[in-house]
């Protein structure tokens, strides 16, 4: 069978739809249709079946799959023991993270490294949802909880705080909080419950149960801007919030949350030059960010 259709073969059944197998491979949906056409005929058999939300793996697509990632292992080490050339870093890398992290935090710095590397291109998916290794969604993940499926090499990459947040104006305008008691009355912007992706954004239940939120989203990022336009208190990240003039801290010594980010990449891609040189990148990054990161209680 023509390697190249196993290649789009993969693709398509770790993304589940011809636009997303198309941008992890550069090239047209059309073009992923052609080549799944060419591999079915050849096979003699129908490998997908095509639903109204994308394409499912029939049970001879099943049965070929496991197949075609052991040649594609097979490859890859290939790769990985072939000395690399005068060229620097080629390819390409796509990163999943938290939308706060990835947006605040990784984003400027990754921009940097790739304008280093003119041949390496870097998808960052800061997302408000768990971005999936073992789907293949992305070749490192960075994630709040430590990946449990899968061979995977996995690592921690470091501690996070998060506190209680207002707005200046908000606080002039309304009573002062001095304990968790002060609470009671205030307006809060937090996560949708039943959309959380993980139980570690779960703090607000460590503290206070509201009676009253003024916003709630998804996004982190949504939060922060409503808390800075005045409408509420709110759990922020210490490294979305604390350099933020607008806003100021809020029982500090009590509300004082510390999460873990956890890096992530599959097993079989670790030798890669490429993967190896982001991943030293972004811990070395977020070594030289520690302090902005996890900020104690003060005393």
């Amino acid at each position: 069978m023509d390697w190249d259709n196993l290649r789009f073969f993969l693709e398509l059944a770790r993304s589940g739809t011809l636009m997303s197998a198309a941008r992890r491979l550069s090239v047209d949906h059309t073009t992923v249709a052609r080549r799944i056409q060419a591999l079915e005929k050849e096979a003699g058999t129908a490998l997908f079946s095509r639903e109204a939300d994308g394409h499912r793996l029939t049970e001879a697509g099943r049965r070929l799959q496991p197949q075609v990632e052991a040649m594609e292992s097979a490859f890859r080490r290939i790769e990985s023991d072939t000395p690399s050339s005068d060229e620097g870093l080629t390819g390409l890398v796509r990163i999943g993270a938290t939308e706060g992290f990835g947006t605040v935090v990784l984003a400027p710095h990754l921009a940097l490294f790739a304008q280093q590397h003119p041949k390496l291109v870097i998808d960052l998916l800061a997302m408000p949802r768990l971005v999936h290794l073992s789907r293949r969604e992305a070749d490192i993940v960075i994630s709040l909880e430590r990946p449990v499926r899968g061979p995977a090499v996995v690592t921690k990459l470091t501690d996070y705080t998060l506190r209680l947040y207002a707005s200046k104006r908000y606080l002039a305008e309304h009573k002062p909080v001095n304990t968790r008691e002060d609470l009671h009355g205030h307006t809060f912007i937090s996560y949708v419950d039943d959309l959380l992706f993980s139980k570690e954004l779960q703090y607000l239940d460590e503290l206070y149960r509201p009676e009253h939120f003024a916003l709630r989203s998804t996004s982190i990022i949504a939060q922060y801007r409503a808390v800075v336009a005045g409408a509420g208190i709110a759990v922020l990240p210490a490294f979305i919030a604390e350099p933020d003039e607008n806003l100021n801290s809020i029982l500090p010594t009590q509300a004082n949350f510390t999460r873990t980010f956890w890096m992530s990449m599959p097993e079989e891609t670790k030798h890669f030059v490429r993967m190896r040189a982001i991943w030293d990148f972004l811990r070395e990054t977020v070594a030289a960010r520690k302090e902005s990161l996890l900020i104690d209680a003060p005393p």
